[in-house]
């Protein structure tokens, strides 16, 4: 049965509706994908849905890893890779909303716990800041206001 793709008309195989030849005779393996979860719907939830839905994604997984060893399916085995992300964007999601609110809870404190501190390099981290560079001593700034830069123009 041939069918037409964005590349190129491609033939079928009978029997495995996932597998289809490309025009130079390559076998092409299309795998449907387990309903992945989408981040920015995973950020609409709160914590209390985003655990269970870990929960349950951590259950699903370790029955996938039970049919395997009891000798399941090439798609269960597949299904294993997209269970492993979707737990994975969960995990992302439930801890940067955990940062981004502490965050806005240490915005007014004075001191900013250190893994919310900006990383940079150690060098700029102990560098002067802009106003410790531009203090000026006392007698420097007498200096200053009693010494000014003189202006004057040289006449051709």
């Amino acid at each position: 049965m041939d069918a037409e793709g964005p590349r190129g008309s491609f033939r079928l195989l009978k029997g495995n509706p996932t597998t289809r030849l490309s025009p130079g005779g390559i076998r092409l393996y299309n795998f449907s994908k387990a309903a992945a979860v989408k981040a920015y719907e995973l950020r609409t939830k709160n914590k209390a849905e985003l655990t269970k839905q870990l929960e349950e994604l951590k259950q699903e997984l370790a029955s996938l890893k039970v049919q395997k060893v009891a000798g399941g399916s090439a798609g269960k085995l597949t299904k294993i890779s997209a269970v492993r992300k979707s737990i994975a964007r969960v995990m992302t999601v439930i801890t940067q909303t955990q940062r981004a609110q502490l965050r806005l809870f240490y915005q007014k404190k004075n001191f900013l716990p250190l893994d919310l501190r900006v990383k940079k390099t150690r060098a700029i981290r102990r560098r002067l800041t802009k106003h410790e560079a531009s203090v000026k001593t006392v007698k420097q700034q007498k200096k200053d206001t009693h010494f000014p830069l003189r202006k004057y123009a040289v006449k051709a």
